[in-house]
């Protein structure tokens, strides 16, 4: 396997661990599957827009996919306590195994660069809060383009940035949706296979999977 010149990371699931809205989410709409249907409800609509050719922020499409969520289970919550729950996407720590796997290749030389569907202000405050903002060459927000992943714009508009070619670029992440729009788009790929996560199985395959960000470090610099 050809090491890959630049690693793109997916933040939410791939790195930071979202135990904290998750429990928010459950807890305040009295659901075990409540975040589930939210993150999925987030996703669609986010997608949605990108489709029919608007941008709207992801914090608020996550606001505007909460209250949904929140009627499903018939509930009724104020606006200020959907701001507080929703802000514990602030307070997300890496996944345990994220910053040695980040030292490494960060330490052979591979540019990395985050990349997310959040806006700049929280992909910053996020990656600040779990300690690992230092490790990365670009932090990316798809606000740049006004396009949501896996549209090809956010995943081109990173090559761009780093002037590096797709076939020497590998984008890293946990779900499936993530991997199949960054093949599209002529990149390399490689699954972190977080519990509840799977590749998708129509043409999703990735160049490597593995459990953790410290084993797809591991499996690139090993081969």
């Amino acid at each position: 396997m050809k090491k890959p010149e630049l690693l793109i990371f997916d933040i939410n699931e791939t790195l930071l661990n979202l135990g904290p809205l998750t429990d928010a989410i459950n807890e305040s709409l009295d659901s075990e599957h409540a975040f589930s249907l939210w993150f999925r409800t987030l996703l669609h609509y986010s997608l949605t827009e990108t489709l029919t050719g608007n941008y709207e922020d992801f914090s608020v499409i996550g606001k505007a996919t909460l209250k949904m969520t929140m009627q499903k289970f018939d509930k009724n919550l104020s606006d200020d306590a959907l701001d507080s729950i929703l802000g514990n996407i602030k307070k997300l720590p890496a996944h345990d195994d994220v910053e040695e796997g980040l030292k490494i290749l960060k330490g052979d030389g591979i540019k990395l660069v985050a990349l997310s569907n959040s806006n700049a202000k929280l992909l910053n405050e996020q990656l600040q809060f779990a300690g690992i903002a230092s490790y990365f060459d670009a932090i990316v927000s798809v606000e740049e383009v006004a396009s949501y992943k896996p549209e090809a714009a956010p995943y081109k508009a990173v090559l761009a940035k780093m002037s590096v070619s797709p076939e020497n670029t590998m984008m890293v992440a946990a779900h499936g949706w993530d991997i199949l729009g960054a093949k599209r788009a002529g990149l390399r790929t490689a699954f972190v296979a977080r519990e509840g996560h799977a590749i998708y199985p129509l043409n999703g395959t990735p160049e490597i999977e593995d459990k953790t960000i410290l084993e797809v470090a591991q499996t690139i610099l090993n081969n």
